[in-house]
């Protein structure tokens, strides 16, 4: 086996180490709350986001997780420095096909423009705490039992196949949010009056406490964070085992959230390949971490090097976005033809020579 092999593969379950200190943990966890805090503060006054100030945005937060891998590679080497990059990346990906969900939701719940980087923002937070709550079972599980990384191979696979069949569904997508579960559990306990109330998710109804709409989109937001969790938080525990390095690629990928959706609000439609692309990433680490369990119990099993999966993962990235830009082009201009056609051809009608 190469030595890219040894160093890739999953250690002993009982011998799991962290380039963590408690010192470290203590000040990444609260810079993520600053940051929130941040967050919070400048989007306290609602108004509409400009493509400029988004654009500002998702770049600091992209170069502050660029910024902290450099550190990381600097201070720990350059295998740890690949995990790292290489997480984040598969949770950035990842977090994009969150926010196809996201703009999902905020159309089915006619989320006032002004409004949606507050509701964004409660995701993210609401995300960022979930899979924190994931990661610590997960370090609890790998620490505990071997077959863990079968568990979360499993998981993967399983997800991967959903995702090539809704990539593949026909069926325009489509959120009713009177069929949400959580919708009808919150509207049977609480009344929920007919408008948004500006930032405000609970207002005074003829002397009973009623939910705004922001309640109730805020809600499935966080429901759905919930479910993407248990996707991403396998998914980068299949990259590397440091739970510390797990936190910090969810959270950094999470952070930038509520910017880059205004940044690729119009874009995201043209990534159509994006699922068959996010299916095959999936699919791959849930083979990686079949194979590193398999290669715990049966040592000539061989195991993925980080730095391939890192060069399949972009591979797959850089492939999916040039065929998803393609065909979106192939077919703006096919339906420009159409257009074109219909209007010096246009059909026979009533009066027309050539009506009959």
């Amino acid at each position: 086996m190469s030595p890219l092999a040894l160093e890739s593969a999953v250690p002993d379950p009982s011998a799991l180490t962290t380039i963590a200190t408690p010192g470290l943990w203590a000040g990444t966890i609260a810079a993520v709350i600053a940051l929130l805090v941040f967050d919070f503060l400048i989007t306290r006054k609602p108004h509409e986001v400009s493509f400029k100030e988004a654009l500002g945005w998702s770049a600091f937060y992209i170069a502050l997780p660029l910024a902290f891998g450099a550190w990381v590679w600097l201070a720990h080497g350059s295998d740890i420095g690949v995990k790292y990059y290489t997480g984040y990346i598969v949770e950035k990906s990842l977090s994009v096909d969150n926010l196809f969900v996201f703009i999902l939701i905020l159309g089915a719940f006619a989320v006032p423009r002004v409004l949606q980087q507050r509701v964004l923002l409660i995701g993210v937070a609401g995300a960022i705490v979930l899979r924190g709550i994931f990661i610590a079972l997960g370090a609890g599980l790998i620490a505990t039992f071997d077959w863990t990384f079968l568990l979360f191979g499993a998981i993967l696979l399983a997800t991967a196949v959903k995702v090539l069949r809704d990539a593949r569904s026909t069926e325009d997508e489509h959120v009713d949010p009177a069929e949400m579960r959580i919708v009808k559990v919150m509207s049977k306990v609480f009344p929920v009056t007919g408008d948004y109330h500006g930032t405000k998710a609970t207002v005074l109804m003829n002397g009973r406490r009623a939910l705004t709409p922001l309640a109730l989109v805020m809600a499935a937001i966080i429901t759905t964070d919930l479910v993407f969790a248990v996707d991403s938080v396998p998914a980068v525990y299949g990259i590397t085992a440091d739970p510390y390095l797990v936190f910090a690629t969810n959270a950094f990928a999470l952070l930038g959230l509520r910017a880059l959706y205004f940044v690729l609000e119009g874009a995201l439609s043209k990534l159509v390949h994006l699922g068959y692309g996010l299916s095959v990433i999936l699919a791959f680490i849930g083979v990686k971490l079949v194979l590193h369990w398999a290669h715990g119990v049966w040592p000539a099993v061989p195991t993925v090097p980080t730095l391939w999966s890192l060069v399949v993962i972009v591979g797959v990235l850089a492939v999916t976005t040039v065929t998803s830009l393609r065909a979106s082009r192939r077919a703006e201009e096919e339906a420009a033809a159409a257009d074109h056609h219909a209007f010096v051809d246009p059909a026979p009608g009533p009066g027309r020579p050539d009506a009959g």
